[in-house]
């Protein structure tokens, strides 16, 4: 199971201000409450900042990679100038670590840029399971879009485990189908590619509706069981990462159940 902290994202009204404001100690101490929950890796996300990407996302690294010194970066934009620069200065300030990047998806343009990148730093990759006509609507469509991603990617050197397919979720709000047909894709690329990782931001299958928290909590558990081993989550959500250890401990992925028990004790349950 991989956990990325999402919370470093200038969408989010702090973290705007505070990257508006150098407001360093601010970034570092949600940096910190991340890692302290239990992140595996730290998203960083300044796509938000046009015209100054670049440097917002190098501010960005530097301030985070000072006082976090046990996990890696996830580096997260739409602009792969962001994404080099940001991932130069991880290989230069984490160079223990292997970083990841968030994302690439099979439209040709962005496939082109990031796919350098990915090989560049030897990273992990999130993968989209989308292309040039768009968002699948289907299992199978989606399935598609990764038979193309998994051939270009494997076929450029990325190992297997580095994958980490998104099947891209949608808001079930807005299409009623929309959760099922996540469940039905991550079952299909745990059958065909069984080396490879899911992962999702998957708090978008409740967008617009009431209590998001108990529908993001049981679709944690539906993907856990079908194959999902990565989510894009906040980390500092005592509900969701506490759903996340008993679900590891109820398919047998935690030995002596010692993940669910350190929950316990660190009162996510109560």
């Amino acid at each position: 199971m991989l956990i990325v902290g999402e919370l470093i994202n200038t969408s989010r009204k702090a973290i705007k201000e505070a990257v508006e404001k150098q407001d360093k100690a601010y970034i570092q101490q949600i940096a910190q409450e991340e890692a302290a929950a239990g992140a595996d890796y730290i998203d960083v996300n300044c796509g938000t900042q046009f015209g100054k990407e670049i440097e917002t996302m190098e501010w960005l690294v530097k301030s985070i990679c000072e006082v976090i010194k046990d996990k890696p970066l996830c580096i997260d934009s739409p602009d792969a100038g962001a994404l080099d620069a940001g991932l130069a200065l991880v290989k230069e300030l984490q160079p223990q670590f292997q970083p990841m990047i968030n994302s690439i998806n099979f439209e040709q343009e962005r496939y082109k840029e990031v796919l350098p990148l990915v090989t560049k730093y030897d990273a992990k990759i999130v993968a989209l399971l989308m292309d040039d006509t768009g968002m699948p609507v289907t299992a199978e469509d989606r399935l598609g879009v990764a038979d193309n991603l998994y051939k270009g990617l494997t076929e450029a050197g990325v190992p297997e485990e580095n994958i980490y397919f998104d099947p891209l979720v949608k808001p079930i709000s807005v299409s009623d189908k929309a959760g099922l047909e996540v469940l039905q894709t991550v079952k299909l690329l745990t059958e065909k590619y069984p080396k490879c990782h899911k992962m999702c931001g998957l708090s978008n299958v409740s967008f617009g509706l009431p209590n998001r928290k108990v529908l993001n909590s049981f679709f944690v558990a539906q993907t856990m069981v079908l194959g999902m081993d990565g989510y894009i989550v906040n980390p500092c959500d005592k509900l969701m990462m506490g759903t996340i250890a008993a679900g590891q401990a109820l398919i047998g992925e935690d030995q002596f159940c010692m993940g669910y028990l350190t929950a316990h004790r660190n009162g996510l349950y109560d």
